[in-house]
């Protein structure tokens, strides 16, 4: 599947969802594992204050160099730091929103990941966390490697392995991410699917249509509160406020 379209897609759909839930205008903004920011860019460019914070210096080089060609270079700061030891500065609870995405498959204590990523977040503000769900690991295997008998093992396990990096991770499912949110102080906790058309759609090349990408994006964007969908779909996003204290 052409790695560059389904970024776009989600993306796409993850900057609506944090849009519709981010009721203000402009924002201070925490990227946790933020990468080349992908996903700071686009809120940058609505007029947020975005801080990307990644261990790997080529991508925070990449992020700068894309915030200076948008010139948005006032609006994004890169911090190279590891996320379970964020600096005091920004460990300071001031951010409105906190993102959280495509992290937790790479680490092994989440409760901990996830502790320290709301840290940062305002009594009220926004979190966000995406991952892959576990519940599409078969449905995936199945349909795009037509090869049920690895679908039929990919049930009894949380563990795969990623196309881009190559690398070994851990699934896991909404419905166990919830409640250690709660646990670690979040409420209003919504539950989202990403991608849950794109994957099995077989006719990637087609995908490069621009026609039938715009009413792809459109069903995605339609079903991803819907169930069964967001259930199946790819990847889950989970959206929470930390609690008044």
């Amino acid at each position: 599947m052409p790695n560059s379209l389904v970024s776009e897609l989600v993306r796409a759909v993850v900057r609506a969802i944090v849009t519709r839930c981010l009721k203000l205008p402009r924002s201070s903004t925490l990227d946790l594992a933020g990468g080349d920011g992908g996903d700071a860019m686009r809120l940058a460019a609505r007029g947020h204050q975005v801080t990307i914070v990644d261990y790997a210096p080529a991508m925070l080089a990449a992020a700068t160099e894309r915030a200076s060609t948008a010139g948005l270079t006032e609006l994004i700061t890169c911090v190279r730091a590891d996320v379970t030891a964020l600096p005091a500065d920004i460990a300071d609870g001031a951010f409105d929103v906190v993102l959280c995405h495509n992290l937790l498959q790479y680490v092994d204590d989440v409760p901990g990941v996830l502790a320290t990523a709301l840290a940062p977040l305002k009594s009220g503000g926004l979190f966000s966390m995406m991952a892959i769900n576990r519940h599409s690991a078969a449905l995936t295997i199945a349909v795009r490697e037509i090869d049920p008998a690895a679908a039929l093992a990919a049930l009894g396990t949380d563990q795969s392995r990623t196309q881009m990096f190559t690398s070994a991770v851990t699934l896991h499912t909404a419905e166990e991410i919830i409640p250690v949110l709660q646990s670690l102080g979040c409420q209003d906790v919504q539950h989202y699917g990403i991608r849950s058309f794109c994957d099995y759609i077989t006719d990637d090349a087609r995908k490069y249509d621009p026609a039938f990408y715009a009413d792809l994006e459109q069903l995605e964007l339609a079903t991803t509160a819907l169930p069964p969908y967001m259930h199946t779909a790819r990847l889950f996003q989970l959206t929470a406020r930390k609690r008044d204290i």
